[in-house]
């Protein structure tokens, strides 16, 4: 695979053993997959692997990849924004260097509230912290909450999901996201207990994983932990989320939001946008 043109410093020259003939042949299926289906996890991208035969399904394999996928990034083959952390983020508060600065700042970010008249509001439950940032570009592009649970939600996380909803004042849909686990599979019965407890008006679609996916996309599973509490349950292998491809993962939360939204109301709406964003511009200027 030849180096993927990026900018920024040369890449390093090659230390310690030479690259054996696997793993080069590894770094080209990696290099591939990524530069096909980025943003992606590096898990996402192992099971991506697996599945061509490029690395044996084990957890083995899992840590061959990631560590790999760190000297693919030190040596710049691939950009370092392909893979995707979404279980590590920075805090702090927003500042800016002048008036300028913010009006320029705010009339960059600014959107309209696409769902303002909508009748519903839609938000996407995502078990998994790491596959955030796979989805983010579809959320961020229908303006909709995306809730990471992180496994089990808190009682607190739950409540004070049920009092926005409330606050918001209309049905709400929420589409899930989870592994085919037993875990994964319990979590919406405790998200749909608690918000109905917490008196939230609201529909619960599973979107992922499915068992419907798992056939027609020949994921790759695991056996399933026994040490799972609710494993008795739970019949057959597990399949983690990471294990659907981003791009396809992707096209699922799109193609789920994107029903719900009015077309011409979408245009007015972008219209309207583009005059307040370059009113906001023109306020910047004057104010330099």
């Amino acid at each position: 695979m030849s180096t993927i043109g990026i900018t920024g410093p040369s890449p390093r020259k090659p230390r310690g053993r030479p690259v054996s003939d696997d793993t080069i042949a590894l770094r080209d299926t990696l290099g591939t997959i990524l530069a096909e289906q980025h943003p992606m996890t590096a898990r996402g991208a192992f099971y991506a692997a697996s599945v061509r035969g490029a690395v044996d399904k084990t957890e083995q394999g899992c840590r061959k990849v990631q560590r790999l996928l760190v000297k693919m990034r030190e040596d710049f083959i691939i950009p370092w924004s392909w893979i995707v952390d979404g279980t590590r983020w920075r805090r702090g508060p927003e500042t800016f260097s002048d008036v300028e600065d913010a009006l320029q700042r705010t009339a960059a970010l600014y959107r309209r509230n696409l769902w303002d008249h909508a009748p519903l509001t839609v938000e996407v439950w995502l078990e998994k912290d790491a596959l955030s940032g796979v989805l983010l570009p579809i959320t961020d592009k229908w303006t909709v909450d995306l809730m990471v649970c992180r496994g089990y939600p808190s009682l607190s996380y739950l409540h004070a999901a049920a009092e926005h909803a409330r606050a918001v004042d209309k049905p709400l849909q929420i589409y899930y996201l989870g592994d085919h686990d037993p875990s994964g599979k319990d979590i919406p019965r405790t998200i749909r207990k608690r918000l109905t407890e917490f008196g939230a008006d609201f529909d619960l679609t599973e979107l992922a994983v499915t068992t419907e996916q798992i056939e027609a996309w020949q994921l790759p599973s695991r056996p399933t932990k026994k040490t799972d509490s609710r494993a008795s349950g739970f019949v057959g292998d597990s399949v983690e989320l990471d294990a659907i491809p981003p791009a396809l993962l992707r096209d699922l939360v799109d193609n789920a939001i994107s029903p719900h939204i009015d077309r011409h109301q979408l245009e007015v709406l972008q219209a309207y946008e583009a005059e307040e964003r370059a009113l906001l511009y023109d306020l910047a200027g004057e104010a330099a």
